[in-house]
């Protein structure tokens, strides 16, 4: 039976925050509503596809020249080769020649031309280095088709800016606003209040560092765009707008600093991030974000206690704070306070009921605490909010597969699959669900898959090896424990059995180890059956070294002295076998057949009436020896023991 269990994957944290953080200035004067916003935005905004690879993105017509339109979007959205087709605000559709895309290194704009004899609106330009924090910002595009709308429609969302800094840092983004985009509006323009275009809209800030082998990062709602004036300054071509002069910041600026905050968390600097959201504090300390944002930094190093204490004090700024009743859930996983957890993900709850991700944690957290049937509502109540949300099928489905509902299990993981045909560990998982539904080829294949997109999953290894094992392929076995044992220690250390919950590491989910040593016991079953005794005892002396009373270690490195020739030792490996799980049989007979070998046939009777009967009983008259296992020479010794005139007379 495969040991190495599906893994199931918290979400939502560490989460770096970029949501309302400073006071606001006044808005400008002449302000438009949101609906004469969007009206602007419809005539503006184009939709940018790549049916063959699955891309969609998003654009702004910003220039005219007779038959000439130019569109500005983000870089990333036209990045990969192949044809790709602009469709206009009156739906019709018009080729990309890929030649007249111009972009600047270093930077995450791109400016295209298209041709036509239609009339389109042109965006008006406005000033980005006047946006402040609190004035309303819109964003609109295209996001891509979902399960739950499976058309790409127009979408104008509403948001605040929430950061401006004095200039742009990591490819150019510099404008951080909390409109709740989606997928598809990459390029899509970011307008102010007066209708005028201000940035371009490129990356959702995510979850940063999953762990190998999860689902791709998840948007906190909070996003980053690169300012007009930068597009502007880089001079890809001629708007008939000139941008203002830079100005030189004479004192540090929180925006700055929040900024170098968020590029340095996102490339791993997380005491770097520490340290400048700490300058923050002391600029203002009255800034809740910036303590949940260090608080994720800290978790990120294993700074549990500092990590509370900075959600600690955000939630005594603002007790309503979802996000950090969230993240102190997370950090409390960690800590094995399961009870805590549930509480912190249910004032998040409470507080966002629309947050599909903290229904998964919650759930997560209640499967842990043994409450199935409440962690099966939470995870079904985070597939209804979000449908397109694969770590909510992996978990319902590692669920299910605890319940023995292999076939909804494997179904789960093919939905996870399909939303995400990266998603390695759910690979390796649905592998678990096949095996026992009885496809053993099937489930190579996906261990296989698995170790393809995330070759350091030692659970892939572990399980595929059990699999090759079974069917034959020995020396693929000794590979892949191997490669399990090298990638993954853990695997060969034991879970206590009074511990109410396995490991869990931040942000990374679950690890299922197998139980105590098994590993090296799998191992060494495949290294004997492969002709190496020698390996084998090692392999069995490692587990015995880390569970001293394991009988099955005993038993089989026992088995393997004996084709060594070292019947003693084998001797008295059996009777520890015996000593620690006397309802282990196997041992026993041999024990026999060996004393009997040696000459000592009164102890081998003696032994071998205790045990024969028992095996009667759960095997029949005619229970088969283990040739393969047990090797040619303990074989042989084993059959002539059955065929001793007592033994004989028990069998009848």
């Amino acid at each position: 039976m495969l040991r190495v269990l599906p893994e199931i994957n918290r979400l939502f944290t560490p989460i770096l925050v970029v949501t309302s953080i400073w006071a606001i200035s006044a808005s400008p004067a002449r302000s438009l509503s949101a609906s004469e916003v969007a009206q602007i935005a419809k005539t503006i905004a184009v939709k940018i596809e790549n049916p063959s690879l699955r891309l969609h993105g998003s654009g702004t017509l910003i220039k005219q020249e007779g038959k000439t339109y130019y569109v500005l979007t983000a870089y990333h959205v036209l990045s990969q080769s192949g044809k790709y087709t602009l469709i206009a605000p009156d739906g019709q559709k018009y080729s990309i020649d890929d030649k007249t895309i111009k972009h600047k290194s270093g930077t995450d704009l791109a400016v295209f031309q298209f041709q036509s004899d239609k009339t389109y609106k042109i965006a008006k330009i406005g000033d980005s280095d006047k946006v402040t924090e609190g004035n309303l910002s819109y964003v609109a595009g295209f996001p891509k088709p979902t399960a739950a709308f499976p058309i790409s429609a127009f979408r104008f969302l509403e948001g605040k800016i929430t950061a401006n800094a004095s200039r742009p840092v990591d490819e150019g983004y510099q404008i951080v606003y909390s409109n709740n985009t989606l997928g598809g509006m990459s390029g899509g323009a970011v307008l102010n209040e007066q209708g005028e275009l201000i940035g371009v809209h490129g990356r959702a800030e995510t979850v940063a560092d999953i762990t190998k082998g999860s689902p791709k990062p998840v948007s906190t709602g909070n996003n980053l765009g690169i300012a007009i004036n930068t597009f502007l300054r880089l001079a890809l071509m001629d708007v008939g707008v000139q941008a203002p002069e830079v100005q030189v910041a004479t004192k540090p600026k929180a925006d700055d600093l929040y900024l170098q905050a968020v590029a340095k968390y996102s490339k791993g600097d997380y005491q770097g991030a520490i340290a400048t959201y700490g300058k923050i504090i002391d600029l203002k300390p009255q800034n809740a974000r910036a303590y949940i944002n260090r608080g994720s930094a800290r978790a990120q190093i294993k700074d549990y206690q500092g990590a509370i204490a900075d959600f600690d004090a955000a939630l005594k700024l603002n007790p309503k704070d979802a996000l950090a009743y969230a993240n102190r859930g997370a950090v409390r996983s960690d800590l094995g306070d399961t009870k805590g957890e549930i509480a912190d993900y249910t004032q998040a709850i409470d507080l966002a009921p629309q947050v599909a991700i903290a229904y998964n944690n919650r759930g997560v957290a209640h499967y842990e605490s043994g409450n199935k049937v409440q962690a099966e509502a939470d995870l079904d109540k985070a597939i209804e909010l979000d449908p397109n949300l694969p770590l909510a099928y992996n978990n319902r489905g590692m669920l299910r597969y605890y319940l023995k509902q292999y076939a909804a299990a494997a179904g789960d993981f093919s939905e996870a699959i399909r939303l995400d045909p990266q998603y390695a560990q759910a690979y390796n998982n649905r592998g678990l669900a096949i095996y026992n539904l009885g496809n053993k080829l099937g489930s190579t294949g996906d261990f296989s898959q698995a170790i393809a997109l995330d070759p350091s999953l030692a659970s892939a290894y572990y399980n595929r090896a059990n699999v090759r094992s079974e069917t034959g392929f020995k020396a693929g076995a000794i590979a892949d424990f191997s490669k399990a044992l090298q990638l993954d220690p853990q695997l060969s250390k034991p879970v206590s059995s009074n511990s109410a919950k396995v490991n869990v590491n931040f942000a990374q989910g679950i690890t299922f180890a197998p139980n105590s040593a098994q590993v090296y016991i799998n191992r060494g079953i495949a290294r004997f059956q492969f002709n190496n005794p020698a390996a084998a005892i090692f392999d069995y002396t490692e587990a015995l070294r880390i569970d001293p009373r394991s009988a099955l270690a005993y038993y089989r490195r026992g088995i393997a002295y004996y084709a060594m020739g070292n019947v003693q030792s084998a001797i008295i490996d059996w009777q520890q076998a015996k000593a620690f799980d006397f309802n282990l049989l196997e041992p026993q007979l041999l024990l026999a057949a060996a004393l009997y070998a040696q000459g000592n046939e009164t102890e081998a009777l003696q032994n071998g009436e205790r045990v024969i009967p028992q095996l009667r009983n759960i095997f029949g008259a005619n229970f088969k020896i283990q040739q393969d296992e047990w090797g040619d020479r303990l074989f042989q010794d084993t059959a002539k023991f059955l065929d001793s005139p007592r033994i004989r007379t028990l069998l009848r």
